[in-house]
């Protein structure tokens, strides 16, 4: 399938498709008259079981949604934080077969989860195969964010077959028509970069996500998550004020990374860290 400019093909073929796994999060969230937390942890980092450990910590602590990150030897879109984590996974051995293993023990334990990862992996896994493997272990959607909807017929097809839910990016340099598409193709929620560039916790969040966000909701009615940037509650609480969706990743990855030969004190942080962000997507 072709996804059109506009995204005609994707919206005509809704009515056929199941509900999104996704879209339970954000309607108890809407009726809670607050925000929805997604907070991200490579899967190996800094070994398998820790990273597991950290997930669970991030859940326990308030986190809505688990956004795994498949580490990637080339990852063009991160920042210095998300890098060096995917630079020891990967140098811990980590593979694809051990973030399906990550996701298994996070969606049994209840958990929402979806993963981040760039499209060379899904390709060299195998699109079908990939797509069938992560929902087999409780995986809810994926977020491509080097695939473009005008190329991701493959993926579109794989994630409809499996019922997983379809995240691509949008960028405050995105045209109308690219928002448009992108909506049309999306199911779940839209992942709206509040600034250009890569990854990383920042002093202050974009002044241009709001104004983005609502583009994309005049292009669709679908929900609308905004990342790179936010690290702190109060930064959390502004977003959610504009946003459905805070997505937050090298603030918690920071808080493991810097306590690496401190598993306790990590896990400690970051679960002090989720739970005031938790907090500020509660206060928009």
């Amino acid at each position: 399938m072709t996804v059109s400019p506009t995204g005609e093909s994707v919206r005509s073929a809704a009515s056929a498709r199941p509900a999104s796994h996704l879209q339970v999060v954000f309607d108890k969230a809407k009726a809670e008259d607050r925000g929805v937390l997604v907070g991200c942890m490579p899967a190996g980092f800094p070994t398998v079981e820790r990273g597991i450990e950290s997930m669970r910590a991030m859940v326990d602590a308030g986190a809505d949604i688990v956004e795994v990150e498949l580490a990637y030897s080339d990852p063009v879109m991160d920042g210095p934080v998300i890098q060096r984590a995917s630079e020891i996974a990967l140098s811990g051995g980590v593979r694809t077969a051990d973030m399906i293993r990550s996701v298994d023990a996070i969606a049994s334990a209840g958990a929402t989860v979806i993963l981040m990862t760039y499209w060379a992996p899904i390709e060299r896994y195998g699109v079908a195969r990939f797509a069938r493997d992560f929902a087999a272990a409780g995986g809810a959607g994926i977020v491509t964010p080097d695939l473009i909807p005008d190329e991701a017929a493959e993926w579109i097809a794989a994630a409809d077959e499996h019922h997983l839910d379809r995240i691509f990016l949008v960028a405050p340099s995105s045209t109308d028509a690219r928002i448009a598409s992108t909506v049309g193709a999306c199911r779940g929620f839209v992942y709206a970069t509040s600034v250009m560039g890569v990854t990383g916790a920042r002093a202050q969040t974009s002044d241009a996500a709001p104004a983005l966000v609502e583009r994309v909701r005049s292009a669709g009615d679908i929900p609308v998550g905004v990342g790179l940037g936010v690290r702190d509650g109060t930064q959390a609480a502004a977003v959610a004020g504009y946003a459905d969706a805070v997505i937050v990743g090298s603030a918690l990855v920071s808080c493991v990374l810097d306590r690496l030969d401190d598993a306790a004190a990590g896990r400690d942080a970051l679960a002090r860290l989720t739970a005031d962000l938790a907090d500020g997507v509660r206060r928009r």
